[in-house]
């Protein structure tokens, strides 16, 4: 399995905190059957900035000694995008990377709360710059939540979208776990990822996120979201279904 975003390289956000931490959860990665692991640190959100560069040296080190230690997991580059208005304007820059470097697919974050205002249109200016923006871990924003269709018009637009294993197994509450599903359900996810920060309370999941897929719909649902990871990091088309709104109330109290 490819894993397309996590935090394992040490030291430079909230995820692994020292190249220990970072080899401990390369050897659970591998235990959960994980060949290639994005390194996605957090960049512009408020607490950490972690440029191209700087995360393709930290990418090149921790493949390094990974070799050395003898762990077939290979580190590739990726960055998780927090939202923010000049995105557009540093995409021919030195401080922003897509997946894998291969100009294809960037991760993008919302807020926890709520989409700001100019998301569709810069999601949008980002595919005509030949970007497509994947939305990370939408079954976990509030408004999302409580308005699936900002999301649906987000992918009908052409974003995609990349679930939480935590929140796919339940162990993010069975609200979220519910919501993944129906997310899965109406075509408005096509990846699931560990969103790995330590091999705790944030861990490598994603087998277990596959089997409950695989219990929930079927193989070819499974096999599809675990292909499209293959796609992504070779920068080539991913598949996808027709997306479909989903019918509901909105309700509070979610979190």
């Amino acid at each position: 399995m490819i894993d397309i975003h996590s935090h394992i390289l040490p030291g430079i956000d909230d995820g692994a905190k020292t190249i220990e931490d970072s080899l401990a959860m390369a050897r659970q990665a591998y235990e959960q059957g994980i060949t290639k692991i994005v390194a996605s640190p957090h960049h512009r959100n408020g607490s950490f900035e972690n440029d191209k560069t700087t995360i393709l040296n930290e990418v090149g080190l921790l493949n390094t000694k990974l070799q050395q230690e003898g762990i077939d997991i290979e580190i590739l580059p990726g960055q998780e995008n927090r939202i923010y208005g000049e995105l557009i304007e540093d995409i021919n820059g030195e401080d922003l990377l897509t997946v894998n470097d291969t100009g294809m697919y960037m991760l993008i974050e919302f807020p926890s709360s709520h989409l700001p205002r100019y998301a569709n249109k810069l999601l949008f200016d980002l595919q005509v710059n030949g970007i497509i923006p994947v939305i990370v871990h939408p079954e976990r924003n509030r408004e999302i939540m409580e308005n699936p269709d900002r999301l649906f018009k987000l992918i009908k637009e052409g974003a995609l979208s990349q679930l939480t294993g935590s929140s796919v197994t339940g162990k993010m509450g069975k609200k979220i776990q519910k919501f993944s599903m129906d997310l899965i359900h109406h075509n408005l996810a096509h990846f699931v990822a560990s969103d790995a920060h330590n091999i705790t309370n944030r861990p490598f999941d994603l087998r277990n996120a596959m089997e409950s897929v695989e219990r929930e719909f079927d193989m070819s649902t499974r096999y599809m979201l675990q292909e499209n990871a293959q796609e992504m990091i070779q920068g080539k088309m991913v598949s996808k279904e027709l997306p479909q709104e989903i019918k509901r109330k909105k309700f509070l109290g979610i979190f």
